[in-house]
């Protein structure tokens, strides 16, 4: 049912001094920084020949990762995202195995314009998985 890791997202505290550890210490192909405040956060990608590195800073107060920053001043993991062909299938498939699907389980556009769910992190480990169209 998934495809590919699409991403792994990390909250930091300051995105500046995070994307110039992936780009100088690490190597890696960092995007400029992008606002999405319909999703109160603003993100760079770290691209990897594999796979990405999404570093999210809150934007404003009410910024659903806001409270994860507050538990992790240091910031963290936040999630991992794995691409599926058919995210209405795969919702539906998840739902009827019991597993949760956060909001009000309708897809909305994510980070790379395209739909995105999220799953309860209870269901999965502890990991709150995203879900994006392929």
């Amino acid at each position: 049912m998934i495809g590919r890791l699409n991403h792994i997202a990390i909250v930091v505290p300051d995105l500046d001094a995070a994307a110039a550890v992936h780009r100088d210490a690490l190597g890696a192909r960092v995007s400029p920084p992008q606002p999405l405040p319909a999703r109160g956060v603003t993100v760079v990608f770290a691209e990897l020949p594999n796979t990405k590195i999404e570093l999210l800073q809150p934007l404003g107060a009410d910024s659903p990762v806001r409270g994860f920053l507050d538990k992790n001043p240091a910031g963290g993991m936040h999630h991992l995202c794995y691409e599926v062909d058919d995210i209405i299938a795969a919702r539906d498939r998840l739902r009827a195995q019991g597993a949760r699907v956060l909001g009000d389980g309708e897809p909305r556009l994510g980070a790379h314009d395209k739909p995105v769910l999220f799953l309860h992190p209870k269901d999965f480990c502890g990991t709150l998985i995203e879900l994006e169209q392929a």
